[in-house]
């Protein structure tokens, strides 16, 4: 097993210098985005964070989940994003996902849009069904260590560009001099694409941004059904592959989030979004 972590770390350490070789050093600005990356392990975090730093990202960096709470507590900055190491000592990062729903309420542990900070899982485990939980938790994405720096840029970018408050010309649902949208024939319904927040009957939803995401584009879709290699692409930013659960976990997490709070307004229809097989999923609240 160690000799295997040795290789893992060699083939990640490898692949951080050739592309920290090859890339553009940005200027360091306030504007750059601020990444929280957490992870135990000080030579990787080393690699990373210049790959990172090399390619426009602000970095702060954690050695285990505790020390990542307390930088998420402070009221001295603000991150954009965290990298989290799933497998980390003193607090590991499940510990640390748990954590995040009471610092949301407290105010903490939120991107400078005041909306909860996204949050991508690095994992050395194989098994899927950690990912699986460290989803449920909240996490918007995951990557299997050892990962390559270019893929970790690129599903940062991705989160970054869904949470960007800047309105698109082309949203369709930015036609209106508001950007609050209702439900087409129900008043029930609504998201503010502007704030990314969404409440049902005036009741705020509590949604992560990869829900927000998932809810905006089912919406514009309302009465079909959205393939999921559609979703995958629009709301996560990447291409389906056969094994990844990840979609189906956001679903399921934002489904029990409607069906919630329709029941806590004696709603008699609980179903929400409907599974088609074999094609995708439907908006039916």
């Amino acid at each position: 097993m160690a000799s295997s972590a040795t290789e893992s770390y060699r083939v990640c350490a490898m692949l951080c210098q050739i592309l920290i070789c090859n890339a553009t050093v940005m200027p360091d600005t306030p504007a750059m985005p601020h990444i929280l990356l957490a992870d135990d392990d000080f030579e990787l975090t080393d690699l990373l964070a210049d790959y990172l730093q090399g390619h426009g990202l602000s970095i702060s960096v954690a050695s285990d989940g505790a020390e990542a709470l307390a930088l998420l507590q402070s009221d001295r900055q603000t991150f954009d994003l965290m990298v989290l190491d799933i497998m980390m000592p003193n607090m590991d990062g499940m510990a640390v996902l748990k954590q995040l729903p009471t610092l949301h309420a407290t105010g903490h542990a939120k991107n400078p849009a005041g909306n909860p900070l996204p949050v991508i899982m690095l994992t050395a485990k194989g098994d899927d069904i950690d990912r699986i939980i460290g989803l449920e938790l909240g996490a918007d994405d995951y990557l299997g260590k050892p990962c390559n720096p270019r893929e970790l840029l690129a599903r940062i970018h991705a989160i970054l560009k869904r949470t960007n408050l800047t309105p698109s010309p082309d949203d369709a649902f930015n036609q209106t001099a508001t950007s609050t949208v209702t439900l087409p024939g129900h008043d029930h319904l609504t998201l503010d694409t502007t704030h990314r927040t969404a409440s049902l009957d005036g009741q705020p939803l509590d949604l992560t941004g990869t829900e927000f995401d998932l809810l905006h584009t089912l919406l514009a879709n309302y009465g079909d059904v959205v393939s999921k290699d559609t979703l995958s692409e629009t709301v996560l930013g990447r291409e389906l592959s056969p094994f990844d659960r990840s979609l189906d976990v956001h679903i399921s997490r934002l489904r029990k989030k409607l069906v919630g709070e329709a029941n806590n307004n004696n709603d008699k229809t609980t179903e929400t979004i409907k599974s088609v097989r074999g094609k995708g999923y439907q908006l039916v609240i």
